[in-house]
This record gives C-alpha cells, sequence and structure tokens, in this order.
C-alpha cells in the first residue's frame, strides 16, 4: 500500500484508507512531539509521515525516497532534511503507533472460543552494522486467535525478557518460552489473575513438592518412558508467597532429544561452560509449567496449547523478511529508535489492512462510519 511499481495512481487513494487508522489529531501530536520544532521548509505532517513511511517500511534509501517523493508530486526535499526529520519523529511515531494499538477495535466473530482470550509473548533482538551482540529489542504480544500484536515496547540490549513488563488482563492466557521463566514473571502473571503456560527453565525456576522439598526432576521424569504426556503438582517461592503450579511433560523422540543436546553443547561451548549432566538429560523432554485448572485442560491439552506458541516466531519472520526488521542500518540512536519505530507502525499497519482486506466491499473501500464486518441490527 506504501509504493507499488505501476501503481502510482492509486497511492492517494491508499493513502486516504490508511489514514483512517491514525489520529485524527496528528498535527497536534507532532507539534506536543517535538517533531515540528524549528521546522523549515515543508510543514504538512501528513507528508513527512508518508516520507518517513517510504524510507523505513518501503525499504527505500533517503534519497530513493525523496526522488520517489518528488516523482509522486509530494515534495521536494533534500535527503539530509529528511535525515534531520527522522532524528526528531521517534517520539512521535511511538505515539502512532500507541495510539493505533488502542484505537483499533477490530471486527471480531460473534462466537467465543477458547484462542480468544490467548497471548503469546516474546522478544527479538535488531542489530546494528558492524555490531557482534543485540543493539536493541522488540518486545511483542501477540493474540493467538489473529496473530495481531497488542502490545510491543522497544528498549536496548540491556532491558531483557520479562513477563513483568506486560499488563495482563484477568483470565487471559499467557504463552512464553524458556527466556521468560523467572519467578517474579511467573508471580506476576497470577497476581494479575491471568493464566499461565510458561515452558521450564530448570536452573532459573526451582521447583518444590507440596512439603517444601527439592524436586529431582530427573528422577520424575525418568518414569516418562514413552510419547504418553505425564504430569505433577510443583510449588514455588516468590518473595513471602508460595504459589502451586502443574508441571506437564513428555519424553521427545530420539531425534529431536540428538539435536536438543547437540544444540545445548554448542552453546556451552560458544559460552565457555561446563554442561552439566542434568541438563542434558532433561533435554530429551519437553517441560511446561501451567496455572490452568486441570479439569478444562487436560495435560495433553495444556502441551498442544504450548505448541502454539512458534506462531510468534512466525510473526518476527515475516517482520525481518518483509519489513527488513533484523538489521538496523542506523548508527546514530535517535534514528534507528525512529527507524524502528516506523517498521513496527508500518507492521501494524499492514495487519490492519490484511485483517479490513477480507470485509472489503466489490469497490475496494469501506463506506465511510459504518464499521467493517458488522451486520446491521434488525428493525
Amino acid at each position: 500500500m506504501l509504493y507499488a511499481e505501476g501503481m502510482d495512481d492509486q497511492l492517494p487513494e491508499d493513502w486516504t484508507v490508511l489514514r483512517q487508522w491514525l489520529p485524527e489529531n496528528l498535527e497536534e501530536l507532532a507539534k506536543g512531539s517535538g517533531f515540528m520544532r524549528r521546522a523549515r521548509g515543508l510543514q504538512d505532517v501528513e507528508v513527512w509521515l508518508r516520507l518517513i513511511l517510504l524510507h523505513a517500511g518501503g525499504g527505500l534509501s533517503l534519497e530513493q525516497t525523496v526522488m520517489r517523493a518528488r516523482e509522486l508530486g509530494l515534495a521536494k526535499i533534500s535527503g539530509v532534511a529528511l535525515h534531520k526529520r527522522l532524528l526528531k519523529a521517534g517520539p512521535w511515531l511511538r505515539q502512532l503507533t500507541g495510539a493505533l494499538l488502542t484505537k483499533r477495535a477490530l471486527p471480531r466473530r460473534a462466537e467465543q472460543d477458547w484462542r480468544r482470550d490467548i497471548v503469546v509473548v516474546d522478544a527479538t533482538s535488531v542489530h546494528e552494522p558492524g555490531s557482534t551482540g543485540t543493539d536493541w529489542r522488540v518486545h511483542y504480544r501477540v493474540r493467538l486467535s489473529d496473530l495481531e500484536c497488542d502490545y510491543y515496547e522497544l528498549t536496548d540490549a540491556h532491558d531483557g525478557e520479562s513477563l513483568g513488563r506486560h499488563d495482563f488482563k484477568p483470565g487471559q492466557i499467557v504463552l512464553a518460552d524458556r527466556g521468560y521463566c523467572h519467578r517474579a514473571g511467573a508471580a506476576h502473571v497470577l497476581a494479575k489473575e491471568a493464566e499461565l503456560v510458561l515452558r521450564l527453565h530448570p536452573r532459573a525456576f526451582p521447583l518444590e513438592d507440596g512439603a517444601g522439598g527439592a524436586i529431582d526432576l530427573c528422577r520424575w521424569t525418568k518414569k516418562i518412558t514413552s510419547a504418553r504426556a505425564q504430569e505433577r503438582a510443583v510449588w514455588f517461592r516468590q518473595g513471602k508467597s508460595r504459589h502451586q503450579l502443574r508441571l506437564c511433560a513428555i519424553r521427545k523422540s530420539r531425534t529431536a532429544t540428538l539435536r536438543a543436546q547437540k544444540k545445548q553443547r554448542e552453546k556451552a561451548s560458544r559460552m565457555g561452560r561446563t554442561l552439566e549432566p542434568e541438563s542434558v538429560e532433561l533435554a530429551a523432554y519437553v517441560l511446561v509449567l501451567t496455572s490452568l485448572p486441570a479439569p478444562l485442560w487436560p495435560t495433553t491439552r495444556v502441551l498442544n496449547l504450548y505448541r502454539h506458541r512458534w506462531q510468534v516466531e512466525l510473526v518476527f519472520k515475516r517482520l525481518k523478511s518483509l519489513l527488513g526488521l533484523g538489521h538496523l542500518p542506523k548508527t546514530n540512536d535517535q534514528s534507528a529508535r525512529a527507524w524502528m519505530q516506523a517498521k513496527i507502525l508500518t507492521a501494524l499497519l499492514i495487519e490492519r489492512a490484511m485483517h479490513e482486506a477480507r470485509f472489503f466491499s466489490p469497490w475496494g473501500l469501506p463506506l465511510a462510519g459504518e464499521p467493517l464486518g458488522t451486520v446491521p441490527r434488525s428493525a
């Protein structure tokens, strides 16, 4: 929608569609955030936003962007002017992204289903040129029902993965991998009266039995000799509180076990660490903690639910392949943040367009003032 070869005549029409999903007070937000401070020349904030999205979302260089702007009759500016404006765009783009997440009340299917209140939490890294480690981290949360983002946060490399940075709703089911397996985060989810489905990291998450004694996981998992799922009650301590969970487990296939153990050895070698025998042994199992009630969520259903966590990895692959989010072409912190904010904003606009495309009328555009996907009440 931002640009397609041979579709120049449709760009104004396409922007009209995108514009309706953004805040009405676009100019007010731009001025309040400092984006238009000391602005010379071009004063139209909508045009500035389109140029930024062409640059970051469309994958064009600064010079390519301003050239396209001249060809489309949008503006006549230099690449230097666009770069200077991009340096000030971070806070404004963050406001627009947050408003888009808050504002969009997307049409839902009428029926209730078990997927509706399930969210998957994860994070992905973004690297600057020449970097050997993570420079930035995008914390992301998607709804499992439609794989659409309902929370994101951009931080530097020092802010690790944590469930504590999210605000969950009562009854919501939270899926997370081993990187989020910390007692403080798990306790945070439970304190919000949400349900937890969390891949166990044994070293980071000590478990206790009913009497408060340490659990020998290797001794317990040795009893799981087939592909039949097993579970047991476990407890963990956080501060002065003690919480009960269910530990669900299933044995991996021999091929999957060997692959996991090989990955463990390679990681230990890279980090110059000695691999513990217990870790090697437990690599043969999938271990998942959950607070879901057993009558409604038997062991196999919990494990099958956790498998859906992989969907967020597919979201990241799409972001990195289609939007180029995995490698950061900026070396200035201000422009880097703005560039990534523009990428996230582009991704959310694409999600919205894909969703509403399911309900587009034959003439291609929604009727003004009428939410898509709604059915009028009978008289």
